[in-house]
């Protein structure tokens, strides 16, 4: 097992802290399941036709941030980060060429736009305006819908790791 240095969210807490705490042990779950990996190790994919490799969950969850957080909240405009257009995820998931340091810049960048975005925020009933759904969406809404996507995604994180190289574990 890698080192866990997660940090666990609180047992007792008010809604938002609750929230927030779980979304970072989420992301830092995820970089948690690619400690110790080189480039190669990550790119390995699950099995054909699949293009489903740990780097491309964190190519994907980088334009899930940027989707739901800068886009709803901040710049609806923002180009996706490898995507031409909205919701197309399969071009994150071709990470046949992308490397650890490109794919965690991008990713831990738009992390850091979501926390700030968050942490600006008056409350979790900040509206923003989700295209796809052309409607609006709650602040509260998005980080419970960003919690949910780490979720499924850990998962998968947890099974490609165990293939890579037998590591199990949280």
């Amino acid at each position: 097992m890698t080192n866990d240095d997660r940090i666990g969210p609180p047992l007792l807490g008010s809604e938002r802290e609750t929230l927030r705490a779980f979304l970072d042990y989420h992301r830092q779950t995820l970089a948690m399941k690619c400690a110790g990996l080189d480039d190669e190790e990550l790119r390995e994919r699950s099995m054909e036709p699949s293009t489903l490799s740990l780097l491309a969950l964190v190519r994907h969850l980088a334009e899930v941030e940027r989707t739901w957080f800068r886009r709803v909240f901040e710049d609806a405009a923002a180009p996706m980060v490898w995507s031409q257009k909205l919701f197309d995820f399969q071009a994150a998931y071709d990470a046949s060429t992308s490397t650890r340091a490109e794919a965690f810049a991008a990713w831990e960048a738009e992390v850091e736009t979501s926390r700030r975005i968050e942490r600006e925020a008056a409350s979790l009933d900040l509206v923003g305006y989700q295209p796809r759904w052309e409607k609006e969406v709650s602040l509260r809404m998005v980080m419970v819908h960003v919690l949910l996507e780490y979720g499924r995604h850990n998962g998968h994180a947890d099974l490609l790791r165990e293939g890579v190289d037998g590591t199990v574990g949280a």
